[in-house]
């Protein structure tokens, strides 16, 4: 994909007696990098002692690059760990904000780590600090994290459903309190969890390619709703959501199929490299073109631009050549470097390119800022024509569900048509994937997917606009109005 999308995060959960479950994590979360680059951590704990304290490292910057063998030891033995990839959505970028979070309430310290987005976090909060409860950070996390830890219940079974009957949004989690790791995912399924088996132990991920890494075998990928406590007894579950949303049985986010997962992981059931086959198989019924070439924008774009090949008879070549390492880094790039842009992560293929007509596979265009420089990369290589072809429908509303995009007024398909969009990238033609085309391709039906930066279609009540920075002192949630076509989510403020 051409960066322009980040994904809030990607969360991990280990529950192995006598494994070192710290390396397990780290191992873990080397496997989910992919969704979230800013900074990573991991907690443990330890079930064998009475009330442990939870041990945390956490740091901005990739997993590897944040621990090495003295972090691990530091971490302690213990019997459970959960871990955390972190790009922001809510809040900013700042070592305050990393994960997991330890917190402390009337039921001992919680450490949490969150993949999603809390939409009605501004009202949690103040709520919160009504009753006198503090905050450190300015992340929707740490409010999720204090609205556990300080709910009323004789059980995590009770708290957890009445964090889940006030938070609206996103929330795929994995906590652990001294003797017990928890997963948890919110009652419309927005964001993905799994679980997995060790040989001896339990693991939980955002994605099933983290299991295979750690030689966990799938065991199932939890319910919308569903919480599931691991301890030395094993796996218990119960639904803390039941009852909770009107109208659908889950909102999965569709980007989760089109781009966030990695293609060797399974969703709902199915591998998504040969969905992301489809969808680019789909694309080429729905969008021919006469040409000489398909190439990918990789790594992401690259299992449908396979599937366009097939479909269309035309060659698969590789035309761009991706620097995998710029972007991992704190040093920024000086003027005359910022200013080639696109061309600090892509090498074009002049012998493949030159003369031929090339259609170009790729999953968004969301700005509209860096595919024109790709365009133009192209035709600077030797390609007489360019044919954009995007395996996603135009992306026309904004997420508040975990996924920094940008506001409506910078979607440039809010406001261009496809013609327009075209003129705009500098491309021969243009066409992108048809909402219908995209679903059929996943294999679910539509009200299983949330498909709302598409189609405006929210699946809970959301704000006009939301301030990453508005738990921060920085900015504020604007809830004068709500988007129309919303299906609510029944929350107690």
């Amino acid at each position: 994909m051409i960066p322009s999308l980040h994904e809030k995060c990607g969360v991990l959960g280990v529950f192995a007696p006598g494994e070192d479950v710290a390396r397990l994590t780290f191992f873990g979360l080397h496997s989910l990098q992919h969704r979230g680059q800013e900074s990573a951590g991991i907690a443990t704990a330890d079930a064998r002692l009475p009330a442990s304290d939870v041990h945390r490292f956490a740091r901005m910057g990739l997993v590897t690059q944040i621990f090495d063998e003295q972090a691990l030891h530091n971490l302690g033995g213990g019997t459970h760990a959960i871990g955390h990839t972190r790009y922001s959505t809510t809040g900013g970028s700042h070592e305050v904000n990393m994960q997991p979070l330890v917190v402390s309430g009337p039921h001992g310290e919680l450490a949490l780590a969150h993949n999603g987005n809390v939409v009605n976090a501004d009202l949690l909060r103040a709520d919160l600090e009504d009753q006198g409860v503090t905050f450190s950070t300015g992340t929707d996390s740490e409010v999720l994290a204090a609205l556990i830890a300080n709910a009323p219940g004789g059980s995590w079974g009770d708290r957890f459903h009445y964090a889940m009957r006030r938070a609206n949004g996103a929330y795929s989690l994995t906590l652990l309190t001294h003797d017990a790791l928890f997963g948890v995912r919110d009652p419309l399924g927005i964001r993905p969890l799994c679980l997995g088996r060790l040989q001896d132990g339990w693991v939980l991920a955002s994605e099933t390619c983290a299991l295979d890494t750690l030689g966990a075998t799938l065991v199932r990928e939890l319910e919308p709703g569903e919480v599931v406590r691991i301890d030395e007894a094993g796996p218990q579950w119960w639904s803390a959501g039941e009852g909770l949303v009107a109208d659908r049985e889950s909102a999965l986010c569709l980007l989760e199929h089109i781009y966030f997962a990695r293609p060797d992981s399974r969703m709902q059931g199915e591998l998504l490299y040969p969905v992301r086959m489809r969808m680019g198989a789909q694309l080429a019924r729905e969008h021919p073109v006469d040409a000489d070439i398909v190439i990918g924008i990789p790594d992401s774009a690259t299992s449908a631009a396979v599937g366009y090949a097939r479909e269309s008879g035309i060659p698969y070549t590789e035309g761009l050549v991706k620097n995998r390492y710029v972007g991992r880094t704190f040093i920024q790039p000086d003027q005359r470097l910022r200013e080639r842009g696109v061309a600090l992560k892509f090498n074009p293929l002049p012998e493949l390119l030159e003369g031929r007509r090339v259609i170009v596979v790729d999953d968004t265009i969301v700005r509209g800022t860096t595919t024109p420089r790709v365009v133009a990369m192209l035709r600077k290589g030797g390609a007489r024509e360019v044919h954009m072809r995007i395996t996603s429908p135009p992306i026309t509303h904004p997420c508040f569900y975990g996924v920094d995009m940008a506001t409506r007024g910078e979607l440039i398909a809010a406001h261009l048509s496809v013609e327009e969009i075209r003129e705009h990238i500098g491309s021969d033609s243009l066409g992108y994937l048809s909402l219908e085309g995209t679903v059929l391709a996943t294999g679910q039906s539509q009200d299983r997917l949330c498909t709302a930066c598409f189609s405006g279609q929210y699946p809970s009540e959301v704000p006009l606009q939301l301030d990453k920075l508005a738990l921060e002192g920085g900015g504020s949630l604007d809830r004068h109005a709500v988007p129309l076509h919303t299906v609510p989510l029944r929350v107690v403020n």
